[in-house]
């Protein structure tokens, strides 16, 4: 088994270990997905496993896209949902692996604006769609279908104020929310992923 973990911090970095992920407050869709800390050759990673459920470990908090625009994290899926099917419906709205950024709109919630980076099982990667059930929330598939190696990490980076410009139209100065998810409700089966630290860096 490989493993792809990311360095210390750079100075100005924003970051959450995995043990500091559990502790994030829980949103609940559809059941309840079990989250906790495994140990893995580098330390201790957050393991979620879905059973036909739908719930997210959330954390409201600014981060200012204009000092750290930069969103890395490493994660891990040894399979996706089989037979893969066609993500943009409702009935197949689930992913082994996702995080969430929120641009919260307020007393406006029409105006709230959300990327969803994805593990996907039939889109390809480099794909974007809208949510099927919230238009102005866009999913993007960083990774797609199964790993060639299982039990490989992945380590990921993206420009989330460059994403937002792009997929939504909008110079984000900062987002408000972060949070990840692993769900399978909608397909009615069972799902798992692991998760290590997230950080925002300046570019």
């Amino acid at each position: 088994m490989s493993l792809i973990f990311l360095t210390a911090a750079p100075a100005g970095a924003l970051e959450w270990t995995p043990s500091e992920m559990l502790g994030w407050e829980t949103r609940q869709f559809q059941g309840q997905t079990t989250y906790g800390l495994t140990h893995a050759e580098s330390g201790s990673v957050l393991h979620a496993q879905c059973g036909q459920s739908a719930s997210g470990l959330y954390r409201r908090q600014k981060i200012d896209l204009t000092r750290t625009p930069v969103i890395e994290w490493s994660w891990r899926v040894d399979k996706v949902f089989d037979p893969p099917r066609d993500e943009r419906l409702k009935s197949n709205d689930d992913y082994a692996a996702r995080i969430y950024l929120v641009v919260d709109g307020g007393m406006l919630a029409w105006r709230t604006r959300v990327i969803n980076y994805v593990w996907a099982s039939g889109m390809p990667s480099g794909a974007d769609w809208p949510n099927a059930y919230a238009a102005q929330a866009r999913m993007i598939a960083v990774r797609s279908g199964p790993p060639a190696d299982p039990g490989e990490w992945q380590h990921e980076r993206r420009d989330v104020r460059a994403d937002f410009k792009r997929f939504h139209g909008i110079d984000a100065l900062a987002i408000d929310a972060i949070a990840i998810m692993t769900d399978c409700d909608d397909r009615a089966t069972t799902a798992e992923a692991w998760y290590g630290t997230i950080r925002f860096v300046a570019d």
